[in-house]
């Protein structure tokens, strides 16, 4: 492999589409509510469920939509079908929000590996509610931590230069 296939590989998209974001957001509600189900019925399903879960989460701040089967569901059939008008918003602070959604994710698997049932569900309605604000009101959480900690100088800049000019 090439250093320039794994470089793209391993990109996320600089713009993405507001009504991908919200149908992937609601994906991960429906996940997660299975999940919750599952934890307190069979505790195997709500394994792999936390792991498929997941490996969204990275699949997605990994490389974006590329690998992603929910990404890949919402980017390539659902959202051709539909008749919204795009509307792009910058990639990094959505990339920042699945990162706090990956690490929620492995928390997630890690209670269920240890049987800490009532962390499970804790962790699994905290992404419920998160991506319940995506998904339904376009409400970005992690996209607003994202500019305050520019804004704070915690992170640089130039990380997103789009970012100063929209609002999330």
């Amino acid at each position: 492999m090439n250093n320039k296939f794994i470089k793209n590989f391993f990109s996320f998209p600089e713009m993405i589409n507001d009504v991908s974001a919200r149908l992937v957001a609601f994906f991960v509600i429906i996940i997660c509510s299975l999940l919750l189900i599952s934890t307190i019925n069979n505790q195997d399903f709500a394994l792999y469920i936390s792991i498929f879960l997941f490996y969204g989460f990275v699949a997605r701040v990994t490389s974006g939509p590329k690998v992603s089967p929910i990404a890949i569901l919402v980017t390539k059939i659902i959202v051709p079908r539909l008749s919204f008008q795009e509307k792009l918003l910058p990639g990094p602070p959505k990339r920042f929000a699945q990162f706090i959604g990956m690490v929620f994710s492995v928390s997630i698997v890690t209670f269920i590996i240890f049987d800490l049932e009532i962390l499970t569900m804790i962790f699994t309605s905290i992404l419920i509610f998160f991506a319940s604000l995506e998904a339904f009101l376009g409400f970005c959480f992690g996209c607003k931590v994202f500019k305050f900690l520019i804004s704070k100088n915690l992170l640089p800049k130039d990380i997103c230069e789009r970012c100063n000019d929209i609002e999330f």
